[in-house]
């Protein structure tokens, strides 16, 4: 089943179990979302206020024209049933439910130009004896063959700011008063952050490793 939210990243907390363990959980805020246009089997959503000063007077256009506040985040998600949903209507986090599977996508904390020890965890040089050669890059390529540094080789750059997914994470709590939804560990990005939130692909796979867990037991 295909369906999804647009979200921010509010921050991280936890909860105890019976028995004494704590499960970290990401606090997200997931929607309300307005449905801008509504495909085959895909929906535009917007997500958070934005100025309508700093709105361009196209987009401007279509807000007022669904009656709504211009948003700051726009995307499209893929729905396996648009039964209901029209332009202007809402969605809302009580789209999940708890023990759902979601695929959170957000973009990574940037970290800036950092070197390779720092970017790809090299080991680094010799420490002592003068070798000044502690964080540097060294030999990236034969003189002879090839004669040319290899596609891909692990160098230093520009570290984070880039768009990931997790998969497989779990949905604890919904709180659809609150527009809140409690996924158990951390998802991609730096607070206020925003996210899309999709159903899992791989739910099958999760719930039958899951379930051959609870037979051992």
């Amino acid at each position: 089943m295909n369906i999804g939210i647009l979200g921010k990243k509010l921050g991280m907390t936890q909860i105890f179990t019976e028995d004494g363990k704590f499960i970290p959980l990401t606090v997200v805020e997931a929607g309300p979302c307005t449905v801008l246009k509504v495909h085959e089997h895909k929906l535009t959503l917007a997500f958070g206020d934005r100025r309508e000063k700093n709105t361009p007077n196209p987009e401007l256009a279509v807000y007022k024209k669904l009656n709504s506040k211009p948003k700051a985040y726009v995307r499209e998600m893929a729905f396996d049933s648009d039964e209901g949903v029209s332009a202007g209507s809402q969605i809302t986090a009580d789209i999940f439910k708890e023990k759902d599977f979601v695929d959170i996508t957000g973009t990574s904390k940037g970290k800036g130009f950092q070197g390779g020890v720092k970017r790809w965890g090299w080991a680094g040089g010799p420490d002592s004896h003068g070798s000044m050669h502690h964080r540097r890059v060294g030999s990236i390529g034969g003189s002879s063959y090839p004669s040319r540094v290899w596609k891909g080789l692990h160098m230093p750059g520009r570290m984070g700011n880039k768009k990931n997914t997790v998969q497989n994470l779990e949905v604890i709590k919904v709180y659809k008063e609150k527009n809140l939804i409690l996924i158990k560990g951390p998802v991609p990005g730096a607070n206020n952050g925003y996210l899309e939130i999709r159903s899992a692909k791989k739910i099958p796979i999760v719930r039958e490793k899951t379930e051959k867990k609870e037979e051992k037991k």
